[in-house]
């Protein structure tokens, strides 16, 4: 696990000057923060979606219980809506909803992986070039 300490103002400033050599490493750091970043954006916008999925399962869900037990419930599967038991329906709703669940799970810990990998790299590249680098996205 990455340890690392949040510089002042100050201390970024003292450290790292315009004209700081960039070396191979700070470029592979900076590479790397770069491609850590995109990668957030993308499980962002993933989670969002699996986020929007969930909320609309558990609306479904609360519609049917509402419905009455000897209806057919028509169910989407793929692009096509088939007429199910209610009690059949509910059954494959909650395992879509467990399985959205665990989805959204595994994307915000990626997420907290990711995000504290880049807090490590902004540290270390902050502290070399200060003022020099600018890496608020």
């Amino acid at each position: 696990m990455l340890q690392h300490r949040m510089l002042s103002k100050d201390e970024e400033a003292a450290t790292g000057s315009e004209d700081t050599e960039v070396r191979r490493e700070d470029q592979d750091r900076i590479n790397r923060f770069s491609r850590l970043h995109q990668r957030e954006t993308v499980l962002e916008e993933r989670l969002k979606a699996k986020q929007k999925d969930k909320e609309d399962l558990e609306e479904v869900s609360t519609e049917l219980e509402l419905a009455d037990e000897d209806e057919l419930v028509p169910y989407k599967i793929g692009d096509s809506f088939v007429h199910l038991p209610l009690e059949q329906a509910q059954s494959l709703l909650s395992t879509s909803t467990d399985e959205i669940d665990n989805e959204v799970s595994r994307l915000e810990d990626q997420l907290g992986e990711i995000r504290e990998e880049l807090s490590g790299l902004k540290a270390a590249l902050y502290a070399r070039f200060g003022k020099a680098i600018n890496l608020d996205v």
